[in-house]
């Protein structure tokens, strides 16, 4: 869909020349005279973009952009003036405008700033449609895995296909992938979602412990056993049991786990009775559960066991601009949960997003997002400063790289999203093929 932007101004020569100018551009274009015919045409056309001058006669362009703020549009504002000043500037930005120009711009600056500001929209709306559909039922599972990437689509619809199968499964993934995330909704898919979901962290259970925690014991089974417990395996029966970093687990005690889960049978310590079970195994793991079993670390034949089917789970590096849309769903409910506004975005805040390599994956962004929803961090104002960032210091990078590889970075996302289509992804990126052809070899893009 080709953005579309409403031009605001009380001046009919300045309309007329931004509209032309936008639309050579590529753009759509919309226009209205003063701030009440913007208000108007935002409910009929609903716009990605409001340009609009500051100082028009009755409402302001504050006045318009904390009109649109309050009712929560997916619109980007940019903000023009001619009598601009540092304050204002400030000011408009926390007020929720995306960018503030001052007369006389240069008209590519504007172009470049609309092309960002279009991009944010339709992330929005993306985050948007994501929440119309759990609102209506239709997909509770987009709301629970977040994501616009081909990877993520494929995710889900492997998650919809294994959870009614009576299977168990590996689930593989870095540190803060969501792996706990997938177990919840491979059980609430499925026909055990009326039975319990137990999860175990197989690494912080003492080795001389972890056999009375999963299988549990009977009293005076051993020194300070004062009394009956029941284990995991038993207490998840009926439903899903989750054992996370299962690689962490002592060679004797995987060597149990496995008789458990061929016999589907369990003993508690210093009992003879065996209890039967009905239950999915579901193994997490953050290294290669195969390698570490070829390399003598992990058996092998519970290996085999486990791996009737393995999900990947994809480190939020490798999602495009996942992180963006999960930013805006981790703000929402953390402005829900601490009863707070949700705080604005801003072009510096999606380029450090992008730039960050995230390490700590899904998890280390909902901390981020937290931090920045409660104002903690260097100075509270942006994204860089909750991550450490020091976008002021020197990067060795010139305007022009900076700008290259943003726009390397929006063209591979693209590009992933659209199975290394050319034609769709120029498409999706309003330019002509040819040009995308040529940018892509300019910039190094390989498909």
């Amino acid at each position: 869909m080709i953005p579309t932007v409403l031009i605001v101004d009380d001046e009919d020569m300045v309309r007329t020349a931004l509209e032309q100018w936008l639309r050579l551009s590529g753009f759509e274009t919309a226009t209205a005279a003063n701030a009440q015919e913007a208000l108007a045409a935002i409910d009929d056309r609903h716009p990605h973009i409001v340009l609009t001058d500051v100082r028009m006669p009755g409402l302001s362009g504050m006045d318009l952009l904390r009109s649109i703020a309050e009712r929560g549009l997916p619109t980007e504002v940019i903000l023009i003036t001619g009598h601009g000043d540092v304050p204002m500037a400030v000011e408009a930005m926390r007020a929720g405008a995306f960018d503030f120009l001052q007369k006389p711009y240069v008209p590519d600056q504007l172009v470049h700033s609309i092309s960002r500001a279009a991009e944010q929209a339709r992330l929005k709306r993306e985050l948007a449609d994501l929440r119309r559909k759990l609102d209506g039922g239709e997909s509770e599972l987009s709301t629970r895995l977040v994501g616009a990437s081909r990877v993520m689509g494929e995710l889900r619809r492997s998650v919809l296909e294994l959870a009614p199968i009576p299977a168990d499964i590996i689930l593989f993934g870095e540190t803060g992938t969501g792996k706990e995330v997938v177990a919840r909704c491979l059980h609430d898919f499925s026909p055990r979602a009326g039975g319990p979901f137990v999860a175990v962290n197989c690494a912080a259970i003492p080795a001389e412990l972890i056999e009375s925690e999963l299988f549990g014991h009977e009293a005076g089974s051993f020194t300070g056993a004062a009394g009956q417990r029941i284990g995991k395996f038993e207490y998840a029966n009926g439903g899903t049991l989750l054992l996370d970093e299962i690689e962490s687990m002592p060679l004797l005690a995987q060597a149990k786990v496995l008789r458990v889960i061929q016999e589907r049978v369990v003993e508690r310590l210093g009992s003879n009775k065996q209890v039967a079970l009905d239950l999915r195994i579901i193994a997490a793991s953050k290294v290669d559960l195969a390698a570490e079993s070829q390399a003598g670390r992990f058996r092998a034949d519970l290996y085999y066991r486990l791996n009737m089917a393995t999900l990947a789970l994809p480190p939020l590096r490798d999602r495009g601009d996942d992180c963006v849309i999960l930013l805006h769903h981790f703000l929402s409910e953390a402005a829900r949960r601490f009863g707070r506004p949700a705080p604005t975005l801003h072009p510096a805040d999606i380029s450090a997003l992008l730039s960050h390599g995230w390490p700590g994956n899904v998890r280390e962004l909902k901390a981020a997002a937290d931090r920045f929803a409660l104002g903690l961090g260097a100075t509270g104002r942006s994204i860089g400063d909750i991550l450490g960032q020091r976008l002021s210091q020197p990067t060795g990078e010139s305007l022009a790289d900076r700008l290259a590889s943003y726009e390397r970075h929006l063209i591979e996302a693209e590009l992933d999203r659209n199975d290394n289509s050319i034609a769709a992804a120029a498409e999706a990126l309003q330019v002509p093929r040819r040009t995308l052809s040529e940018k892509m070899s300019r910039l190094g893009v390989r498909r």
